[in-house]
């Protein structure tokens, strides 16, 4: 990458809300998934661990950051489906098969959809608040979406 393209996502990285922040983590998890998917078909076995590797971190990371303090059962469930998918990448890197990252990734686009889809009925909802109240209310209606962050 040249000078500008780092410049642009350093940027874009610092000016992303965490709700836009974990959206990137889980493209960037589907990317490399899809990546090591690719090494494994080419037989090039130092990228298929590299990618591997670099998707689990991500997972990992989304693991250990889960709050049980927001909702118990949801980080629990969440915190069961992401070490499944570790399993499952750690089976895929030891074994050089497709079949555990495509199940990963098709895991990983499902909750990043959700996700997405949780973030949006959020803003909505914070719109409506702020319509419905004076300005100075509304911002007491905001709500994050922490439970994975």
């Amino acid at each position: 990458m040249n000078g500008y393209t780092n410049q642009y996502l350093a940027t874009t990285v610092n000016s992303a809300s965490p709700e836009q922040l974990m959206l990137m983590l889980y493209d960037g998890a589907i990317r490399f998934i899809s990546l090591g998917v690719q090494a494994i078909e080419n037989r090039v076995i130092d990228k298929r661990a590299y990618y591997i590797n670099k998707a689990s971190a991500i997972v990992a990371e989304f693991a250990a950051t889960l709050d049980h303090n927001q909702n118990a059962q949801l980080a629990e469930d969440l915190d069961a489906l992401y070490s499944y998918m570790l399993r499952r990448m750690l089976q895929a890197n030891l074994k050089n098969d497709v079949a555990p990252l495509l199940e990963v990734k098709h895991l990983l686009s499902d909750l990043r959809a959700t996700w997405a889809q949780a973030i949006e009925l959020n803003k909505q909802e914070m719109r409506e608040a702020s319509c419905a109240a004076a300005p100075d209310k509304a911002m007491s209606a905001y709500r994050p979406l922490t439970v994975a962050m």
